[in-house]
């Protein structure tokens, strides 16, 4: 970053004149040659002199570097100076160009060295771009919801407000409770649900993100703290404000819990390193719940899907008991149930229909298990649908 140009800082390299002298405590006398140069972009080199210089700014955002022992130091030039003999020092414009006042004697030699590089990286740029925001929502699920899982290529945000929330990720099963965050990256394939006798709130948020931060967001639970639990209700807030500059301020909350949760991530989070054999279980998972997605309308039981994805039905029940803490049995009978109320919403189905489409043995079956899974029956899910 370019520091300011103080008496203390510059001490090492030569000392700042008092702008209220005459000729801005430039030397007046016959033996100095005072000159006017021009300085523009790219073209910058170090140079020397075996006098003290004098220097002071003229025109334009002006940087002035200068080296000790191979260290450069970057003072932002709005005062004049007088610097050190010998000390190697450039002139940097900040924007396009800019021009100095360069005052030295006569007889002194300035000699010109190799270029200087790029200060870019001095200028305060986001290292942690948040592109757009795409979706923004806060959903009240009864008990028994689930979503089958989708993957695409924005990060979502999960934040669970009230109850708890079972997140699938790639094939490994995650409970967040009240409180947690979890974050998915682009393209990682996801599926969530609560228990039969758990209800959920919670929020998610679906945005582009580009950072130069080796940090990862993803595969962890972050536990907020209170300050990062502030940012979140913040944003909340301007749900409900709504007004012209609600979007903005939506943008600067989440940036800044995220940042946040970066920086907290260096000491309190660390990424679990997965062994081999749980990743394969993990790929093993996935493959499975998004075989089970593709073919809802099919008939479905364990010893068909554990066929369909290559391992004994033995060890595919083992797997889900560990990874999702459910039977892969009871995980099929849900998502054709959450098939089931689309179908029924969509309303071009009668419950004979959908009960056929969804491969169930008799519509009397299907209506058992819907009521079992969501307390009512499929007409008076209709009738609240209508009801609305």
């Amino acid at each position: 970053m370019i520091a300011n140009l103080n008496k203390q800082a510059f001490a090492p390299f030569g000392s700042i004149l008092r702008d209220s002298l005459p000729n801005r405590g430039f030397p007046k006398a016959d033996g100095y040659v005072e000159t006017v140069r021009y300085f523009t972009a790219g073209e910058t080199f170090f140079m020397r002199s075996n006098e003290a210089v004098y220097l002071d700014f003229e025109y334009g955002m002006t940087v002035l570097a200068v080296r000790n022992c191979e260290k450069i130091c970057c003072f932002y030039l709005d005062k004049p100076i007088c610097l050190n003999p010998n000390v190697e020092f450039s002139i940097v414009p900040y924007q396009e160009e800019c021009s100095v006042r360069l005052s030295l004697p006569k007889h002194a030699a300035l000699t010109t060295l190799e270029r200087l590089e790029s200060i870019e990286e001095l200028k305060i740029h986001d290292r942690f771009l948040l592109g757009s925001i795409y979706t923004l929502f806060y959903h009240e699920e009864e008990s028994g919801f689930l979503f089958k899982g989708e993957k695409h290529s924005t990060y979502e945000l999960t934040y669970v407000d009230r109850g708890q929330l079972h997140c699938v990720v790639d094939g490994n099963g995650y409970l967040l409770k009240q409180g947690q965050l979890m974050i998915f990256a682009p393209n990682q394939w996801h599926m969530q649900y609560t228990d039969l006798d758990v209800s959920v709130r919670f929020l998610t948020v679906s945005f582009d993100l580009e950072s130069s931060s080796e940090i990862r967001l993803s595969d962890r639970v972050f536990e907020l703290s209170s300050a990062e639990a502030v940012f979140l209700k913040q944003l909340l807030r301007e749900i409900e404000v709504d007004d012209l500059l609600s979007s903005d301020f939506i943008r600067c909350y989440l940036k800044m819990l995220l940042l946040t949760i970066l920086r907290d991530t260096h000491g309190r989070k660390k990424r679990l390193k997965t062994p081999v054999a749980i990743r394969n279980e993990n790929t093993i998972v996935s493959r499975t719940l998004q075989y089970i997605a593709d073919h809802v309308y099919d008939k479905l039981s364990v010893d068909i899907v554990a066929k369909g994805t290559g391992v004994s039905a033995s060890h595919l029940t083992a797997l889900f008991h560990r990874q999702m803490n459910i039977s892969p049995g009871e995980y099929i009978r849900r998502v054709k149930l959450e098939e089931s109320k689309m179908l029924i919403r969509e309303g071009r189905m009668n419950f004979s229909q959908i009960a056929a489409a969804l491969n169930y043995s008799t519509i009397h079956h299907f209506s058992r298990q819907f009521k079992d899974n969501f307390g009512i029956s499929p007409s008076e899910y209709a009738k609240s649908i209508h009801a609305e």
